[in-house]
């Protein structure tokens, strides 16, 4: 440890040297005196020093290096943090602004995982000072921060429920807001509200800046965050500044939505890309937020079409928050479109194919019962707005591609309903040339031929899965006849009550809790339906056989 006599040569020799001839030991020697101060509760020596008029040539040479103990004294401190807020002021004012940013910057990049919210909220206001001290290329500085800063944020977990929201445990939404707020000063600079003027170039690279922001924004956190205009949580003010200054730095909508791949742009070359604008669309279309801004002259039909692209996207995840806002985009597409319109050639079209297909993948995979109910609600609502003909199409593609009964079954009834409708208003399924009769058998044999693979791989697999559950049943039955024969002591009654059947469940009832006369007419009763099923299957193997024969 030095005395005090030899800090203050130190110090005098430092105000007597040029910076030029400092030296890397220098700097770290008053980065361990200024940690020091902090250490021993000198905050307020440590303040007046860097305020002295006398060492206001070593704090602008050598400042830099005490923002990152000056910071950790802040972000670790619960109380006394005024003499170090008033430090880092002071060094942003006072440090050269090119080297105190890129001090600022590293401090970013080393944030500690547990430090990230804390770190980024008391740096924020500091960055807009140090970035107002630039004399040029501020528009490209804006873009290093916001994206240094954005990385640090997508490490936090969104906050999904009420709850975490409120809570806000990780300071993801205070961070949000004060990011708003930090570039909301920079909107102001493009849209000429702040008064000073700027070069077009510069003009144009801000803007350019602040759009990949917002594009980032809305990839992260927003899309995995549940935003509804009911609920006006933080995160979704946050979402609807992001909305608001879209088309204030004259960034129009309908170009980032419908003819962006006509543009080269590194903002709409990856998924990434369509994540950021699925979310913008959602916002847009199903929360209609700047809503009155966007132009009202495209068709239903062509929005429909190029929201495709985005539903695919949303729809092909795993994760709630994005199959939750694919449903909504997906259904509030599909709402202005006429029933009967969709014509079969936009079946052609890849997102066409492959949305529909990925909701099928929610219908049977999801393990979220609200999901597969609006999923249905979605099909159901997608099938009626198809024409006759891509109806049709449809049909047969679901069906050669679908490998779940429950998806099969609702295909088939809406095969069965088309074909009514159909043979009553003379449509696509039929031939207005024949007569009644024959229309009919024209019809009938275009659907078994369409079902033949449910037969022989649906059918099938109901045959194993009756005969293992007659065999079970019969089991059972058995093992009840034979306690009953023996008339086993009240004990072992009990026993083989809690064992035998113990997992079969009627109507939510527990059959191990029925009497044996019960148990013995519930299982008698179940192998009678199974005989019944049995001969129905046998039946529609005869009717199918029937139809083959014929159309041969």
């Amino acid at each position: 440890m030095m005395d005090e006599d030899q800090v203050n040569d130190i110090i005098q020799r430092w105000r007597d040297t040029p910076e030029e001839d400092l030296k890397p030991d220098d700097y770290q020697r008053f980065k361990n005196l200024g940690s020091a101060c902090l250490t021993g509760g000198d905050d307020a020596q440590l303040l007046k020093f860097l305020q002295d008029e006398k060492n206001q040539g070593i704090v602008k040479s050598m400042g830099c290096v005490l923002m990152e103990p000056l910071l950790n004294e802040v972000v670790n401190k619960e109380k006394g943090l005024d003499y170090c807020q008033a430090a880092i002021t002071h060094l942003t004012r006072t440090c050269r602004p090119e080297e105190l940013l890129q001090s600022l910057l590293q401090l970013v990049e080393d944030i500690h995982p547990g430090a990230i919210s804390e770190i980024i909220i008391a740096l924020v206001p500091h960055f807009q000072t140090v970035l107002l001290r630039l004399e040029d290329r501020r528009a490209a500085q804006v873009g290093l921060i916001l994206s240094a800063l954005q990385r640090q944020l997508s490490r936090l977990p969104v906050p999904y429920t009420r709850q975490q929201e409120a809570a806000d445990e990780y300071g993801l939404c205070r961070c949000c807001a004060a990011l708003a707020g930090f570039t909301k000063s920079f909107v102001e600079v493009v849209t000429g509200k702040d008064g000073n003027y700027v070069s077009a170039a510069e003009d144009e690279e801000l803007r350019m800046e602040l759009l990949k922001f917002c594009m980032r924004s809305l990839r992260e956190p927003l899309l995995e965050a549940e935003l509804n205009r009911e609920r006006k949580s933080s995160l979704w003010l946050f979402a609807t500044e992001i909305m608001v200054t879209l088309p204030a730095i004259q960034a129009s909508l309908s170009e980032l939505l419908f003819f962006s791949s006509l543009k080269k742009s590194s903002l709409v070359d990856n998924s990434q890309s369509r994540e950021s604008r699925a979310c913008l669309a959602y916002l847009l279309f199903v929360q209609l937020v700047t809503m009155d801004t966007f132009p009202a002259v495209f068709s239903p039909v062509f929005v429909l079409q190029c929201n495709m692209e985005y539903i695919d996207q949303l729809l092909s995840s795993k994760k709630e928050s994005h199959l939750l806002k694919g449903l909504a985009l997906y259904a509030k597409s599909l709402e202005s479109v006429p029933d009967n319109s969709l014509a079969v050639s936009l079946l052609e079209l890849k997102s066409f194919y492959s949305a529909p297909q990925n909701l099928r993948q929610v219908l049977t995979d999801c393990p979220l019962q609200h999901l597969r109910t609006s999923g249905l609600q979605v099909l159901q609502l997608f099938i009626n707005k198809l024409d006759a003909e891509a109806k049709h199409k449809f049909f047969r593609c679901m069906l050669k591609a679908s490998n779940h009964a429950g998806v099969e079954s609702y295909i088939v009834k809406n095969i069965k309903n088309q074909v009514e409708l159909s043979m009553e208003d003379n449509g696509e399924f039929e031939s207005s040339t024949l007569s009644p009769h024959q229309r009919q058998r024209t019809v009938e044999q275009d659907v078994w031929e369409e079902l033949t693979r449910l037969k022989d791989e649906y059918l099938k697999m109901l045959r194993v899965c009756i005969s293992m559950s007659r065999g079970y049943y019969s089991a059972e039955l058995k093992a009840l006849r034979e306690d009953r024969k023996l008339k086993a002591r009240e004990a072992r009654d009990a026993a083989r009550s809690a064992r035998i059947v113990k997992s079969i469940t009627v109507k939510r009832g527990n059959v191990s809790n029925m009497s044996p006369e019960v148990q013995h007419q519930v299982l008698q009763s179940a192998l009678v339906t199974f005989d019944l099923m049995e001969s129905l299957i046998v039946r529609i193997d005869e009717i199918a056989e029937e139809k083959r024969k014929i159309g041969h």
